[in-house]
């Protein structure tokens, strides 16, 4: 019989899984900053049920499993919704007849989807990942429902979701923030990437979710021209 210590992990997970769902709910009725700190409440689940898993040497495949299926709903179906519903109840609402095009917003779970499958099998992202984590793009959306979409183009906001949804399953190379010693030299992309991260936050607010999100996508690609 199992420890009872060793179902904390999943249990903190299922919360990852009812966040997002509450996220789901509250982002189909243009409530963004529920929705939005949902997500962020999710997110801070996602790293505990990790750190407990470690602390508590609790691994188990129905955890990994249970994990990812919790991160697509609450990192790609919720912002998803929300980016349908900035669409579809206003950028969109001038222009009748354009509804449609609020359904590129499913890109995000499907890209998300595809991005969480080749993390389960794929050996190579122990220490990095390959493309942009599923939670990074749902940091993103957040900022980009406060920004101030209303006076966008409409056309800006599919164009985004196309590129953000093709960084989930691109090959891009992105480094990760886990910190095995304290050494600038093998960290200088980690601290740079947390400085512009906090800098941005009290400048920006949550839109500098979105600015931070960039700043990691461009620092991946000069670890990557640095080769």
């Amino acid at each position: 019989m199992k420890r009872i210590t060793a179902y904390i992990p999943d249990a903190i997970t299922c919360c990852n899984l009812l966040a997002g769902c509450v996220a789901s709910i509250f982002a189909l009725q243009d409530n963004f900053e529920v929705a939005a700190a949902a997500i962020i409440v999710a997110a801070v689940c996602d790293f505990l049920d990790g750190l407990a898993a470690r602390v508590l040497d609790a691994y188990s495949p129905l955890g990994k499993e249970l994990d990812s299926l919790s991160d697509l709903v609450s990192f790609g179906l919720a912002p998803a919704l929300m980016m349908y519903a900035l669409l579809a109840h206003f950028l969109l609402l001038p222009y009748g007849g354009y509804e449609y095009v609020a359904y590129v917003a499913l890109l995000i779970p499907v890209a998300g989807a595809l991005r969480l499958a080749r993390f389960n099998v794929d050996d190579r992202q122990k220490t990095s990942f390959i493309g942009l984590p599923i939670p990074a793009n749902a940091l993103f959306w957040i900022g980009i429902a406060f920004a101030g979409t209303q006076n966008w183009h409409p056309l800006i906001l599919p164009a985004l979701i196309v590129v953000v949804s093709y960084l989930m399953v691109s090959p891009l190379p992105m480094f990760s923030l886990k910190v095995t010693t304290l050494s600038w030299r093998e960290n200088k992309l980690r601290y740079l990437l947390i400085a512009a991260s906090v800098g941005l936050l009290v400048w920006l607010g949550l839109v500098g979710l979105s600015a931070a999100i960039a700043v990691y996508v461009l620092l991946s690609l000069v670890a990557l021209l640095e080769k």
